[in-house]
């Protein structure tokens, strides 16, 4: 170990040549940038980091929910996606056989009153007889969002309703695309008399093989009359058995969110108020959920993941739910503040259904759906995206009296921005988006060094490089992202929430590029900027320290330094996190002010480092980490810098661990460096 020579001083001595012989890193200092990172790490300098800066954000979008985080295979399964209105067109379920042998149409027979539409299925073929049914039976199949991933070896629960004039013998079985691979089946039969009404099918089906894209078939060859209506089919094994795709929720766990801001963004909005996300239409049993068009990203979902499934979700991951809901406004049409009352009303009713008391009227229906415990539910913003609305401050002011008077330790938040100027209004966090280009999102690393430290708190709700710099995700946009979120860290005194924007897109239906987390039937693989917020899981709740630069011409580097403790093995880390947006390596000095001498030192530390060989560089399913962390050990800390590469984000987790040091007499104005 080396030593300094102030008792209260430590040079930090990083050498941070994993991958230069030493000779080669000594070669090269002459060509590199300079610079030094000063950190006060004393009590008196550094501040708790509020425990909610880091979260995530959900939106209905890109399929991010219906064919995404919500399990269910089956798209469109209660035949309403066509409107209300029959016939209607029932894709993309799809018809099995030909006019000689079956008619399907649809009709308003169905037994649930919020969703009418029922597919009719006239079986005009039978098993013997003249016009015997062709080999397999005939019937509908569902090929679910663009493929169902079905493997072997796993169980899926398949429930539909039913109805027939007669006796039925239906097959219900998960086939390849083109059925002519059977994954797995079963037979239901019926008499007449038990089917003369709506009756509930549930079958368990196990796969026998695997296939990615699968689909689900109803068939038969009995000649006679059935109805069908809300047919489902979910895997058993879910996140933590709610019913979420498992390995997209897992992504969201490894984030560590504090919070989870839901249900959107537009989709709370909706080109009209029409076409809102209304909070009560998703609430309650699944067959009886209307479903809606989400006529701003332009696609059907059947609400089966509602408000009760993002509440539920939020305490999974154990983070805070942050409801998003709609203040009479869409982006054509809005509710004057006289008239608004009711939506007032509906947000009260919904405050109540996470809430209230199981004896409540609300917290009754959450109760009856398996969760007499209420939500900690904190945060509501009024609106998304609406301040330069014609009627938005008049209905927010009625929105945030009616809550405040009713919850007043609810938190709310502003769509208007207080990042410069002062609001006209009261609120308890203003809402900030920012979707730019690399570099300007790079400079706002300071955007908050200025704001006021007096009013209320920022939510960056939304963030993230896009354009041309973004292209479907890479190195670029996640380093400027990076830069972006030291600087919020470092402002945490004034920012106390982040989260970036989308979270997810099925590579089928892309809305809006780029994103966190990519998925299809049956991959799943993180963004650049996926892996940046991996960074800073360990950062809510944790201790900023002072970090100051100092650098040459170069003004490339944006760097923070935290103290955290990890809960699984006790121990307390420093973390240092620097960003090198610039095309050269630099050479940089760290020296720690503050830290007891006789305390610490350097063992079991890591640096992680993302970068990769191209700016433009991102993941894809062939290559789902081409653009990911690298993790190694800090096993030699002889000198006091560490290199930068260009175009890099590197982290240094500093084990503090206690020692015994013996110091000699001539030793004893020396102190040992971590």
């Amino acid at each position: 170990m080396g030593y300094c020579k102030a008792p209260c001083v430590f040079l930090l001595c990083l050498f941070i040549s994993f991958c230069l012989p030493r000779q080669l890193l000594a070669d090269e200092v002459d060509k590199n940038l300079t610079a030094q990172l000063f950190i006060d790490a004393s009590e008196q300098s550094s501040r708790p980091i509020p425990q909610t800066l880091f979260g995530i954000f959900f939106e209905e979008i890109n399929h991010a929910g219906a064919g995404g985080l919500w399990a269910e295979l089956v798209s469109n399964r209660g035949f309403e996606a066509g409107g209300a209105n029959i016939p209607s067109n029932i894709d993309p379920w799809s018809i099995i056989g030909d006019e000689s042998s079956i008619i399907v149409s649809t009709d308003r027979s169905s037994c649930f009153e919020r969703n009418k539409v029922a597919l009719k299925m006239e079986v005009l073929c039978n098993s013997e007889g003249t016009h015997i049914c062709p080999s397999g039976g005939v019937g509908i199949y569902n090929p679910g969002f663009w493929g169902m991933n079905i493997e072997q070896g796993k169980s899926y629960k398949i429930v539909f309703y039913v109805r027939s004039t007669g006796a039925i013998d239906i097959s219900v079985s998960f086939t390849s695309s083109d059925g002519l691979q059977t994954l797995s089946s079963t037979n239901i039969k019926a008499s007449a008399s038990d089917v003369s009404n709506w009756t509930k099918m549930e079958v368990l089906l196990e796969a026998k093989e695997t296939n990615h894209n699968s689909r689900l078939q109803l068939t038969t060859s009995k000649n006679g009359v059935v109805w069908f209506d809300q047919v489902s089919a979910m895997p058993l094994d879910t996140y933590k058995g709610h019913g979420f795709r498992n390995e997209l929720a897992e992504m969201l766990a490894d984030i560590k969110p504090r919070f989870i801001r839901f249900p959107g963004g537009c989709f709370v909005e909706g080109e009209w108020l029409r076409n809102a996300f209304r909070w009560k239409a998703s609430v309650g049993p699944w067959e009886e959920r209307p479903g809606h068009f989400g006529d701003v990203w332009m696609y059907w979902t059947d609400d089966g993941l509602g408000y009760f499934e993002f509440l539920q979700l939020a305490e999974d991951l154990g983070a805070l739910p942050i409801w998003v809901f709609n203040n009479g406004i869409s982006h054509n049409d809005q509710v004057d503040t006289s008239s608004v009352l009711p939506f007032v009303q509906e947000a009260l009713d919904g405050i109540e259904f996470a809430r209230g008391d199981a004896s409540s009227t609300w917290g009754a229906v959450r109760a009856a759906m398996g969760h007499p415990e209420p939500f900690d539910l904190k945060y509501v913003a009024i609106g998304n995206e609406d301040c330069g609305k014609k009627n938005y401050r008049g209905n927010y002011l009625k929105f945030y009296d009616a809550i405040k008077r009713t919850y007043p330790d609810i938190k709310i938040i502003t769509n208007c921005d207080g990042s410069s100027l002062p609001l006209d209004h009261p609120t308890d966090l203003y809402d900030f988006h920012v979707y730019t280009s690399a570099n300007n999102l790079f400079s706002m690393s300071h955007k908050f060094d200025r704001t006021t430290r007096q009013g209320p708190k920022a939510f960056v709700s939304e963030y993230a490089v896009t354009g041309k710099d973004a292209g479907t995700g890479s190195l670029l946009a996640a380093l400027a992202e990076a830069a972006f979120l030291i600087g919020l860290e470092k402002n945490s005194d004034v920012v106390h929430m982040a989260s970036y924007a989308p979270l997810f897109v099925n590579s089928n239906d892309r809305r809006w590029n780029p994103d966190a987390i990519v998925f299809n039937s049956f991959q799943v693989y993180g963004t650049p900027s996926y892996w940046v917020q991996r960074f800073f899981t360990e950062s809510s709740g944790a201790t900023l320290l002072n970090a100051t630069l100092q650098k040459d011409s170069s003004n490339s580097l944006v760097a923070s330094a935290i103290t955290w403790k990890n809960s699984e093995d006790g121990q307390t880390y420093v973390r240092i996190k620097v960003v090198n947006f610039g095309s050269n390596s630099v050479n940089l000095q760290i020296s720690v002010d503050g830290l007891d001498p006789n305390s610490v030192k350097l063992s079991g530390s890591t640096k992680t480092t993302l970068t990769s060989a191209n700016l433009m560089d991102e993941n894809s399913f062939k290559e789902p980490k081409k653009v990911a962390p690298n993790q190694t050990l800090l096993e030699d800390a002889q000198e006091m810098s560490a290199l930068l590469r260009p175009h890099s984000f590197t982290s240094f987790d500093l084990l503090k661990e206690s020692v015994n040091l013996r110091i000699t007499e001539d030793d004893s104005s020396l102190v040992s460096s971590i």
